[in-house]
């Protein structure tokens, strides 16, 4: 969603954007934060001819070696940022949105953080998922919705974990644990993160890990231009919870325990590191700010303040960036650094697990996901195995997904359909003839009766354009079954027919009549009677042909 604003400010996007609301108020939230952070050290200056493939060739890693440098955009503003938001729908999970009449869009609970949603695409008789950012582990959003995929044509899976061999349980503990010892031993912790999603299980870990810990008198800070909004919005959002956090609300209690860390002044949150904090501000603490790259906001203060002393302890638990690159412009660095990256969408096991569970006709993935990563090549569980095997894409790839649309739903008025008379030609299947007009709109097909011709008047008038509908001719009744050869043969020689010879075709029988020079050619699907303009010899026959054959 941080993409959103270049797509809808800056491609002539015309379109609308669906999302949940969690989904939008949260983005809201990590647009803000990116954009104030950035708008707080202006540049002086701007620099563009480095993104010259024949200088950028020149310049140090990483900027040598990063990809598609010309794409590269200066961060929106917030008045983008607002613009982009005002084109978005707001729906539910399982809300059948129609788009053009052609197909449905239905967003379902992807489990993975409050709104976050997987999508169904489907006509009447196809079916597309959409699976991306998923969790099956029991956090705070919604559990995840798996039986509604059931039965897809296509399943598209992507936006798995991106540390498939970290357990998020194992490392929340290992949060903890190094957390504690750092401030036992009189340093201080820092935790760069995002202001919404995996800090919200944080802060409910060390509500239940601080008291057995000790560490009822530690202060918690949590620094970010959008940190109250954040916090009281994950209070609100009652139905995109789980359920045991849904309850809380009736009881009336706060669904999460951060709630009374604020209360108790335990966890204390300001926008910046300027103002009230600076005279609040005491040691040791925990801090949890942004930006988790460690290249803009408060995060590079408290970086350059403690980094300097071994006692201190920054803990990356954001899994999106490399902690080694992020640390790498404070180094030489005292100070500790732990590795707890906590992940909790799905990993190999969950997704073939999930698949089995959904049946998906054809898996659509990225290619990384077929085979094993490139640092651990011998590890075969590391990727996506399925039968058929999944097909794979790279990116900006156009890809034919494996099926076609055979049918399309066609509804019948009542007073036409009261007009059908079915007649049975087997036992248990019955036909009826219809003669109707069809009318399609916005991808929906009615068929209306026929208009009933209508009386000429004396009067010569104008035909109007809607006069133009075609009179309905009436019908010659349809033909069905087959015709046996040596009975119809033997009802010729009966009428009087005789010299009569068969012969075998590729596509069925020749019947000829030598006496009276005619060919009876019987296929599967046609009958032609050939005779030298004999009108009255053609219509005997055609009427011993239709004998064998039933009407309706």
């Amino acid at each position: 969603m941080m993409a959103l604003p270049y797509i809808t400010e800056h491609t002539g996007f015309t379109g609308t954007v669906y999302a949940t609301e969690p989904t939008v108020q949260i983005g809201r939230l990590l647009m803000e934060e990116l954009v104030n952070f950035i708008e707080r050290v202006p540049k002086a200056q701007l620099a563009s001819l480095w993104k010259n493939k024949d200088i950028q060739r020149l310049l140090p890693s990483p900027l040598k070696d990063a990809v598609e440098v010309s794409t590269w955009r200066s961060c929106y503003s917030m008045q983008e940022v607002n613009s982009a938001l005002s084109k978005i729908q707001l729906v539910g999970y399982s809300q059948k949105i129609e788009l053009f009449g052609a197909v449905q869009v239905t967003p379902l609970s992807s489990g993975y953080a409050l709104g976050s949603s997987n999508w169904i695409i489907q006509s009447h008789y196809e079916k597309v998922s959409y699976v991306s950012g998923s969790s099956l582990l029991t956090t705070h959003p919604q559990p995840m919705d798996q039986a509604s995929l059931k039965n897809s044509d296509v399943l598209i899976l992507t936006g798995l974990t991106q540390i498939p061999t970290a357990n998020p349980d194992g490392m929340v503990g290992e949060f903890c644990s190094n957390l504690a010892l750092t401030v036992r031993n009189g340093g201080n912790v820092l935790v760069p993160c995002y202001p919404s999603g995996v800090i919200y299980d944080l802060l409910e870990c060390l509500y239940q890990y601080i008291d057995s810990a000790g560490l009822s008198s530690i202060p918690f800070y949590f620094i970010s231009p959008v940190a109250n909004s954040s916090l009281e919005f994950s209070q609100i959002f009652a139905e995109w919870l789980c359920h045991n956090k849904q309850t809380k609300v009736y009881l009336p209690e706060p669904p999460f325990p951060h709630a009374e860390l604020i209360q108790t002044n335990k966890l204390k949150h300001y926008p910046s590191i300027h103002g009230d904090f600076s005279n609040d501000f005491r040691q040791p603490c925990v801090v949890f700010t942004g930006h988790p790259s460690l290249r803009f906001g408060d995060v590079v203060h408290f970086m350059e303040l403690w980094g300097k002393s071994s006692l201190n302890t920054v803990i990356f638990t954001e899994p999106d960036f490399s902690y080694l690159e992020a640390l790498a412009p404070y180094q030489p660095l005292a100070m500790k650094c732990i590795y707890c990256p906590i992940d909790t969408r799905l990993n190999f096991i969950q997704v073939s697990k999930l698949l089995k569970e959904v049946q998906p006709l054809h898996v659509v993935c990225p290619e990384q996901y077929t085979q094993p990563p490139p640092a651990q090549s011998h590890r075969m569980d590391l990727m996506i195995d399925c039968q058929p095997p999944a097909m794979s894409y790279r990116r900006a790839e156009v890809l034919a997904l494996p099926f076609k649309r055979r049918y399309e739903k066609i509804e019948i008025m009542p007073e036409l359909a009261d007009s059908l008379v079915p007649m049975e030609i087997k036992p248990g299947i019955s036909l009826a003839t219809v003669s109707a007009v069809l009318h399609t709109k916005d991808n929906k097909h009615i068929l209306q009766p026929p208009p009933r011709p209508t009386q000429p008047t004396g009067g010569k008038k104008r035909k109007r354009a809607s006069d133009d509908i075609p009179d309905c001719k009436v019908l010659k009744p349809l033909l069905s079954g087959s015709i046996p050869v040596d009975q119809f043969v033997q009802t010729l020689e009966k009428h009087g027919f005789s010299d009569i010879k068969v012969e075998d075709t590729a596509k069925g029988h020749i019947v000829l009549l030598q006496e009276a020079e005619t060919l009876i050619q019987i296929e599967e699907d046609s009958t032609h009677i050939i005779c030298d303009n004999d009108e009255m010899l053609r219509v005997r026959l055609r009427d011993l042909v239709l004998k064998f054959l039933q009407k309706f």
